[in-house]
């Protein structure tokens, strides 16, 4: 499997992080906590569609891979035993194990040419070691008897040299857990040629106009077993498609997620993204101001997302950083507003259980525009005492030093039955297709920053005028929330999910939004690339 590559913590795993790690890439490399001035959030982090510019670069680096009976992938069948063979070489007063194991295809092109199809299958192990109140970690990735032995002396060696824990959180004890779906057989079987084709497929619904993007599956695997009893696996999948229709002078974008490939339709995700970018020609500028506006669900999606790892989140509310903080119970939303995060729900990417061992429950955030609660790990629960628990939203090994993160967000739809209804409430202001570049400023009052992109518009008279270029934004996101006029019964799930080191889908269900206000700082260019 590979030359042991390992890290050693007292705390946390502490490998390089990605897109899918919610933008926490740059914070990890610059010493920032989520919320931190400056740091990096998902939308920098997505592997965008390639451009002439980026037409050969990879996600990583391919490596040869060998198939198995029902090209599942061998490395994802046989997690439980691999973490339960880690508890056993490992000594300590507790112990608890995490595999994840991936399956994953990726179809990339790049000015209408499929040109980057790869497959990589991997497995990495994460241990932690419980000695007294001290506590260490380790992760590599080789699974032979020695190397598991090798992992489990780093891990044990960590915890001696470790401070005292003095709100040292328990371990998973054995549970009974929820019944999801969310594993496809069919995605879980699709190769490097059924990828490239379904890929080859967006290219030509797009016809003559340039089309970037990628299409991925993959299957992934975690197991979780610890010394208190706690042994359970789950297999997910997951798939989506991505297409940037675009020239030097218009750009348009659409993406489509699920976990079974037979609700995908990558041609169709194509003439979304080459109908929107034949409306962004000749783009006006704007004057900085307050606007009405309409959000799509990629930006409803993506703003909230960044809002909600700070907002919601058990740890950012304990230190202090939280928009939560002495807000409980009270109205701050419009009463439209409710927002849960939810990894039961069979719209979204489900899961079983955090990565404790901690089954999944739904959790209300807010509540008709009251803030109802956050999200808690087992560590932050234990910080906060007074009987808090986990509410089974511990975080990969690889960001656990972030504490508990929101990656179901579900969003309630509202009474609208289309985007057009929305315009037509919001009469006079502007149309965002979707957001990048976000920042966050403020956490504690949920002041982010970013810019609009592939399809911006004016509304003028309840309906889409003339297009516009993209556009500098500074808002509270509070205050979008504060008067919403209206929000699509149907909602769409958001991918935020990245597909660099281990496999870890997840997004947001959401519908478009009508807001009484969006804040426009300044003008960018023109849509295109």
């Amino acid at each position: 499997m590979g030359d042991q590559a390992g890290e050693t913590g007292t705390d946390a795993a502490r490998r390089d992080l990605h897109r899918g790690d919610a933008g926490l890439l740059g914070l990890a490399r610059r010493g920032r906590r989520p919320g931190d001035l400056g740091a990096l959030r998902p939308d920098q982090l997505r592997q965008g569609p390639a451009g002439p510019a980026r037409a050969r670069q990879s996600r990583r680096r391919p490596r040869a891979v060998s198939e198995c009976p029902g090209r599942r992938g061998a490395l994802v069948k046989g997690a439980l035993e691999l973490a339960e063979r880690a508890v056993a070489a490992a000594e300590g007063d507790g112990v608890e194990a995490v595999v994840q194991a991936e399956r994953s295809g990726f179809a990339r092109f790049a000015g209408s040419e499929v040109h980057q199809p790869t497959l990589i299958e991997n497995v990495s192990l994460f241990l932690r070691v419980i000695r007294g109140n001290r506590v260490g970690t380790a992760a590599g990735n080789r699974v032979d008897d020695e190397g598991l032995r090798a992992l489990a002396l780093r891990a044990g060696e960590a915890a001696d040299a470790a401070p005292e824990d003095p709100d040292l959180a328990t371990l998973a004890e054995a549970s009974q857990l929820p019944e999801i779906e969310g594993n496809d057989d069919e995605t879980a079987a699709l190769g490097p040629a059924e990828q490239a084709q379904l890929a080859a497929a967006a290219i030509e619904a797009a016809g003559d106009m340039p089309v970037y993007g990628f299409f991925t599956s993959g299957t992934a695997t975690v197991a979780v077993v610890t010394s208190a009893g706690f042994a359970g696996e789950q297999t997910s999948t997951d798939t989506m498609a991505l297409a940037l229709a675009a020239t030097d002078r218009v750009s348009g974008y659409a993406e489509q997620t699920a976990w079974a490939v037979r609700d995908m339709d990558p041609a169709a995700v194509a003439r979304q993204a080459v109908e929107l970018a034949g409306r962004t020609s000749n783009a006006d500028e704007l004057a900085p101001g307050s606007y009405r506006a309409v959000l799509g669900p990629y930006a409803v999606g993506e703003i909230l997302q960044y809002f909600a790892f700070d907002a919601f989140s058990g740890l950012a509310l304990l230190e202090e950083r939280s928009y939560l903080g002495g807000k409980l119970g009270e109205r701050h939303f419009d009463e439209k507003v409710s927002i849960a995060d939810d990894a039961l729900d069979p719209r979204g990417l489900p899961k079983q259980f955090d990565f404790e061992g901690v089954p999944k429950e739904r959790v209300p955030l807010v509540e008709n525009g009251v803030l109802r609660g956050a999200v808690w790990d087992s560590v932050s629960a234990a910080r906060a005492g007074d009987s808090q628990r986990s509410t089974g939203h511990a975080a990969p090994p690889a960001l656990r030093r972030w504490g508990p993160l929101p990656f179901a967000l579900s969003v309630a739809g509202g009474e609208a039955e289309s985007v057009d209804e929305l315009i037509e409430l919001v009469g006079d202001g502007i149309y965002i297709t979707r957001v990048h570049y976000l920042g966050v400023i403020e956490p504690r009052h949920g002041i982010l920053t970013g810019m609009t992109r592939d399809g911006t518009f004016r509304i003028r008279d309840g309906k889409i005028a003339e297009p516009l270029v993209n556009l500098r934004f500074t808002i509270a996101v509070p205050d979008m929330l504060t008067e919403v006029p209206g929000l699509t019964r149907e909602t769409t799930l958001a991918n935020e999910a990245a597909f660099y080191d281990e496999r870890f889908a997840y997004g947001a269900l959401v519908p478009a939004l009508a807001t009484a206000r969006f804040d426009v700082t300044g003008n960018g260019g023109p849509p295109g690339i």
